[in-house]
């Protein structure tokens, strides 16, 4: 995973460029998390990929080896052959170093996470007393980090703590009780575990926010205000984010002191993504359609989104009995089940993956050659983030909507 976030995605750096037709925007609704979502308009889920050999290489302005960070961690660094930090890290690292607040745009895939590790590991091993919450939508997202956290603070004696619901509560509370230099975790189970009384908030002097743009999705904004209220006044804040709507913004104004900006530019979709419509017609089977589909031998690791739990379920268990080896993700599933699907589809045990958006953002599956929305997305960001889960890197992927 560290690897790949590492890995420079110079794709991510060209403009967007043409499709079939613009998103129309339609009066904004509220949906069941607070959020508000846009009409989508299904001419946006067909475009053809855009196959090009020749790319302008992104060029950086700094190597690993030029940062002001210690020597054992630049050893860390460059033992897994990483030279040249992607956009994100070389923009942003620096400026982490020098104790600035930062936003941060970029989509997953770019190394964000990298770019705010580096630093923060750096800065807590020069200074014992600093502190880092990390905080982020998903538990998925949160195992991501916490993955990628000891390739970076190998040898320099840092504990961490990851808070996650649907793991065992009680060995995050002896985690804590260690006090971490990190804590990572999702913001249902800190806020539970500031009002246990076992996670104590006011020697935090670091913030990362991850994903913003999902958490204020997902009605978190609430417990992310009152979770930095809890941490010092004196203190360093980073949000990384996609996109940067008005709710972000009024939240970047109130927590951070005149932040850095570092934007990567990206597509709205991914380049190497053919992207089309499965309509259905009048009276015609969907799960039929579907099981049609996955019987065609392109489709060799699929991961199939749904929008609400039960519905993901029943079709992972309907597919399961017509024989595929398939497995779900959802909000209802426990930590162990959810992360043994995700190793089985990485793996290859299972060839289909169905998920709620959960899955959507954050993770970092190789090679998913289709992506299907079974079910619509609530808008069209959410489509933008589930089709990014194929056609990752120079592979190329594709994205079916089934349309009634």
């Amino acid at each position: 995973m560290f690897r790949k976030s590492f890995s420079a995605r110079h794709g991510s750096q060209r403009r967007a460029s043409g499709g079939s037709g613009r998103f129309h925007h339609a009066p904004r609704r509220s949906n069941r998390f607070g959020a508000r979502s846009k009409a989508i308009d299904f001419s946006q889920f067909v475009r053809k990929a855009i196959r090009t050999e020749e790319t302008t290489p992104y060029n950086p302005q700094h190597r690993f080896v030029d940062f002001a960070i210690h020597e054992r961690l630049k050893h860390n660094i460059t033992t897994h052959n990483y030279v040249h930090p992607t956009p994100i890290q070389d923009g942003a690292i620096a400026h982490i170093l020098d104790g600035r607040d930062l936003i941060g745009l970029a989509n997953t895939g770019t190394g964000k996470t990298a770019a705010f590790l580096i630093p923060l590991i750096d800065r807590a091993f020069k200074k014992k007393a600093n502190r880092v919450l990390i905080v982020v939508p998903t538990r998925e997202l949160a195992l991501q980090i916490e993955t990628e956290l000891p390739i970076t603070k190998l040898g320099f004696g840092l504990r961490s703590a990851l808070c996650i619901g649907g793991a065992d509560m009680y060995r995050q509370i002896r985690a804590l009780r260690a006090h971490p230099s990190f804590v990572i975790g999702t913001p249902g189970r800190l806020k539970d575990l500031v009002e246990r009384k076992v996670l104590n908030l006011s020697s935090f002097n670091h913030v990362v926010l991850d994903e913003v743009d999902r958490m204020l999705d997902m009605g978190f904004v609430h417990d992310i205000r009152l979770l930095v209220s809890l941490m010092m006044p004196e203190r360093q804040s980073l949000f990384f984010s996609a996109t940067m709507p008005r709710e972000i913004a009024e939240l970047a104004n109130q927590f951070l002191r005149d932040p850095i900006r570092v934007e990567v530019k990206t597509r709205a979709t991914a380049e190497n993504v053919d992207q089309d419509i499965v309509r259905l017609k009048p009276g015609e089977d969907k799960m039929e359609r579907l099981h049609q589909l996955l019987l065609e031998p392109s489709f060799t690791k699929t991961l199939i989104f749904g929008r609400t739990k039960r519905g993901v379920e029943r079709l992972a268990v309907n597919l399961v009995q017509r024989g595929f080896k398939a497995d779900s993700i959802h909000g209802d599933k426990s930590q162990g089940k959810r992360q043994r699907a995700l190793r089985d589809f990485r793996d290859g045990q299972i060839a289909i993956l169905v998920a709620t958006d959960v899955a959507a953002r954050g993770l970092d599956i190789p090679h998913v050659t289709h992506v299907i929305n079974y079910d619509i997305p609530e808008n069209y960001d959410d489509y933008i983030h589930r089709i990014g889960r194929t056609g990752r890197g120079k592979n190329s992927g594709t994205a079916l909507t089934f349309v009634e």
